[in-house]
Parts: C-alpha cells; sequence; structure tokens
C-alpha cells in the first residue's frame, strides 16, 4: 500500500482510482441491488405460492369432507397445474388419483401415480408407487407390479421396504408363486410393524400347504 506524503497527494491519488474504476465500481454496486432486490422478490414470491397453494389444497379437503367429488377433482387438477413440483400438487395427485380409482378410470389413476413416483421427493415417490402397484395387483396387472418394485431403488425405499414386501408377497399369491409369497411375507414381518392381517396371510398359506400335502 502506498503512502503518500501530502494531502493533495492523497486527492490526486483518489481521483486517479476513481476515474479509472468508476465504471467497474458502480456496475458493481448495480448489480449487487439487483442481486438482492431480485433475491428478496423471489422469496416473496414463493411464500405467496406457498400461501395460494396451501390455500387451495385446504378447499380441495374440504370438497372431499363434503362429498362433492366433481369440485375437489377440479380443485386437484388446478393445485398440480398452478404449483407443479410442489408437495402440495404430489399431495392433490395422490388424492385425485384415489378418485379416479374410485370412479373405475384406473388408466387415468396410474397415470397420475406414475407421475409422482418419477418426482424427486422419495417419500412421495414410493407412496405413489406403492399405490400404483395395488392398483395393479387389483387390475390383473401381476408381473408388471413386480417389475415396478424390481426398479425401486432398495436405500431410497428402506422404511417402506415392509410395504413393498408384502406387496410382492400378494402379487405371488395371484401369480401361484406360494413359496415365493410366503417368503416376502416373512421378511414383510421381519422388516415392518407386527401386522394381524400380514400375520394371517403368512398362517393362510401355511394352512393351504398344509391340505395340499394331506390330498
Amino acid at each position: 500500500m502506498e503512502i503518500y506524503d501530502t494531502e493533495e497527494e492523497q486527492v490526486e491519488a483518489l481521483k486517479r482510482w476513481w476515474k479509472e474504476n468508476a465504471t467497474a465500481t458502480i456496475v458493481g454496486l448495480v448489480m449487487g441491488m439487483v442481486i438482492i432486490l431480485g433475491w428478496n422478490y423471489w422469496q416473496d414470491h414463493k411464500k405467496e405460492q406457498a400461501a395460494q397453494a396451501s390455500l387451495t389444497y385446504g378447499q380441495l379437503l374440504k370438497a372431499l369432507d363434503d362429498a362433492k367429488k366433481d369440485s375437489a377433482e377440479k380443485l386437484a387438477e388446478q393445485v398440480q397445474q398452478q404449483f407443479k413440483g410442489s408437495e402440495y400438487a404430489a399431495f392433490s395427485g395422490l388424492l385425485q388419483a384415489k378418485l379416479k380409482t374410485e370412479q373405475g378410470d384406473f388408466a387415468a389413476a396410474k397415470q397420475i401415480l406414475k407421475t409422482i413416483a418419477a418426482e424427486s421427493n422419495k417419500q412421495l415417490s414410493n407412496i405413489a408407487k406403492i399405490r400404483l402397484v395395488r392398483l395393479m395387483l387389483a387390475t390383473g396387472e401381476y408381473e408388471q407390479g413386480l417389475q415396478v418394485i424390481n426398479e425401486v431403488d432398495a436405500k431410497e425405499a428402506a422404511s417402506f421396504s415392509a410395504n413393498y414386501d408384502e406387496l410382492v408377497g400378494d402379487l405371488y399369491v395371484a401369480l401361484d408363486r406360494l413359496d415365493e409369497a410366503r417368503t416376502s411375507y416373512q421378511n414383510a414381518l421381519r422388516n415392518g410393524q407386527p401386522s394381524p392381517l400380514l400375520q394371517f396371510k403368512v398362517d393362510d398359506l401355511t394352512a393351504q400347504e398344509k391340505l395340499d400335502t394331506a390330498k
């Protein structure tokens, strides 16, 4: 750093510095203000969007409580279109898939669930996959259901492993692959909470095996 002997030299040095750097300094200040203002605007916009999404989702839930299914479906579509990629959109999609299933429109329900299953939120993605496979089980798409489960990342779905194991067991029963079904049910019992229904499925397979052996 230079040390100047007189006040005049310091003033002249400042003038020279300003002449050389004025444009860059002004541009830097303007850019800094733009960035700050833009960030604040974006944060305010996100808060406003979240508040609007929450309000519309609340209206959706109320429509369901009031058994106004047509209104509920329109609101579900609205949330998914206006707030695409948000958790509210995914939750609305899950509700809309349920409505489509109740209406017997299984193709539409499956497509909605596939869309949610492909999203980045791993928890909601796994919930959508589980519901998709259950729907496939109900419509006789057993091999397709197994394929969906086979493509699941085990690490990302660790907290859902018992659900998947039970579903695999159900699919194997439907395919009359009972030994594999029993193994899957037993895995589900080990990996999840005790379930009277799941235990019944294991016991039922065992009873069926004894009956077949007695014949």
